[in-house]
């Protein structure tokens, strides 16, 4: 099988491509730096060094492949991140039409049920729709809770302020995490048995914890009692746009953040409730003690 995985040099694209190459595949990845692909090549894999911003890049790229894994990433250096998003996503359509791909795995999210009003995973929703409308294209739309990877965010906070903390969270409502590898072997499971038809979802997490138990958790980890403190929105946008956010983009993780406090975010995954995978919050609390330690702030 030939399989094209764009995000190659990420988190899940890089275990991603290694797991189906070493499945004896076929596998091109696309990046814009040689060297962050650099060891895949080393293993066999084949780069492709271009832009997703290209379509006739991606189109060419996408030619002959039995199914492509696509994701955007996340760029936060962009002042509208929605249309950025949508830029990328008419692109994949696009090259996808055009270099008549039969299937396609999709890393979406947690909250893309919900459309409008989850922030920056809008615009993956919006892939999703572009997506949904193709009749012969077989697609599987996967959404991750939470990234625990996202949780590395929260040490500066612990070193300066010895707290923890969101415009959500400080009760029993458990947040749906999710750690990048259970991610990939997801993926790994999708691409290779390629047994979805039509266009279906598929939520992934690793572990559910409340807040509370979250901060429990990783200030045992980090050595130091960290409580979790419930921010007010106004509290959020401001720490945002203080870590160096545009004032859109804040308001974008913000939004989010409401989305989780009130419920909405995680609705649809309780009601379509997943086999928990293999990585709980205790393990990732070993990555995040590395982390915490590494950290100078």
């Amino acid at each position: 099988m030939k399989y094209v995985i764009t995000g190659g040099a990420g988190h899940i694209g890089h275990p991603l491509a290694q797991a189906l190459l070493n499945g004896g595949h076929e596998v091109i990845v696309i990046g814009r730096t040689p060297e962050k692909l650099q060891s895949l090549v080393d293993a066999g894999v084949k780069a492709a060094i271009g832009s997703i911003e290209d379509e006739s890049f991606l189109a060419a790229t996408f030619t002959g492949a039995d199914a492509v894994y696509l994701m955007i990433p996340p760029n936060y250096g962009v002042e509208n991140l929605r249309h950025f998003q949508n830029t990328i996503a008419r692109n994949y359509v696009a090259a996808i039409t055009a270099a008549k791909v039969k299937y396609v795995v999709v890393l979406s999210s947690i909250g893309a049920h919900m459309k409008n009003g989850a922030g920056p995973v809008d615009g993956l929703a919006d892939l999703e729709d572009l997506l949904s409308r193709l009749e012969d294209v077989n697609v599987k739309f996967l959404r991750p809770a939470y990234f625990m990877y996202n949780l590395f965010n929260m040490i500066p906070m612990i070193k300066n302020m010895h707290i923890m903390g969101g415009n959500f969270g400080g009760n029993e409502e458990k947040l749906v995490l999710a750690h990048t590898n259970d991610i990939a072997e997801a993926a790994v499971q999708e691409l290779s048995e390629l047994n979805f038809s039509g266009h279906s979802v598929r939520y992934i997490a690793s572990d559910e914890k409340t807040t509370n138990e979250i901060a429990e958790i990783l200030s045992a980890a980090a050595n130091k009692e960290t409580p979790w403190v419930l921010f007010s929105d106004e509290q959020a946008l401001e720490g945002a746009k203080q870590a160096g956010f545009s004032e859109t983009l804040a308001e974008a993780f913000t939004t989010m953040g409401k989305a989780i406090r009130e419920g909405k975010m995680q609705e649809d995954y309780w009601k379509n409730h997943p086999t928990l995978s293999h990585t709980k919050l205790e393990d990732f609390a070993k990555e995040f003690e590395q982390a915490f330690n590494a950290n100078n702030g």
